[in-house]
Order: C-alpha cells, then structure tokens, then sequence
C-alpha cells in the first residue's frame, strides 16, 4: 500500500493510494498538471488582501490573512516548487545532505507542510558553513 500523502487534499490522497505499480511516473504527472498560473495568482491576490489590510491599519484581518496564506495549498505547492525547481541553489545540499527531490517525496513536504501548518512555531536559525566547489566554506556573517 503506498504512503499516504498530500497533505490532508482528498484528491491527491485519493489518487496516491489507487496508483499501484507506475507511481513515479504517476506522481511527476500529477506534479506537471498542476496549474501553476492559476495557483500564483490565487497567492498574489491573497498578498494583495494583506498589503491593503496592512495599509488600511487593519491588523487583525492582515495577521488573519497571513494565517490563510500559510495553511493555502497555493502557498504550499510554491513554495515547494520555488525550492526544488525554480531556486539557483536548487543543487545544493541543504541541512539533510539532500540535493534535489523527487516527485513523490515533493508531495511528502506539501504533506508535511499541511499537518505542521496548525501549529508552527519557529525554531530559530542555525548557522551552517556551506562548502564550496573548491573546498573552502562560505562565510558565517
């Protein structure tokens, strides 16, 4: 039985768990069928409502919106995206030693995102050296 992901959306819960043997191929279709146009202007037009709320001095309803925009799927599957595809440091090893990931462990983070989304708290920085191609390791500021 494969693993349940997607992140509390029945749809994609649904479809992981009928996939059967093709499931790699099945999850880089369902990756490259999301409709990533209609998805960033869903997250633009939510920044949108926080920015009039914050110029309008509503605070309350901004830190509300703010809260939506961290629990929308639009949010979520930018994010993902942005990290693993569109980001220049998308090769470089993070914090876990992992350098890229594939379609199925990608619906694991939206996965993840969606479960831990209630209650987040930050954890504070760490500090990290990032090693270089020549050897050397960038500079802690």
């Amino acid at each position: 039985m494969p693993p349940k992901t997607g992140g509390g959306y029945p749809e994609y819960t649904k479809l992981m768990e009928s996939m059967g043997r093709h499931m790699s191929n099945r999850y880089s279709d369902l990756w490259k069928s999301q409709k990533w146009k209609q998805l960033r202007r869903n997250l633009f037009r939510l920044q949108k409502r926080v920015y009039k709320a914050v110029r309008d001095g509503d605070l309350r309803k901004a830190r509300s919106l703010q809260k939506l925009i961290l629990k929308s799927r639009s949010a979520q599957l930018m994010a993902i995206r942005q990290v693993t595809q569109l980001n220049q440091g998308k090769k470089t090893a993070g914090v876990d030693g992992k350098k890229s990931l594939s379609y199925k462990e990608r619906f694991e983070v939206l996965g993840k995102l969606n479960d831990r989304a209630e209650n987040w708290t930050h954890q504070g920085l760490r500090e990290i050296p990032i090693p270089k191609k020549n050897g050397q390791k960038l500079p802690q500021e």
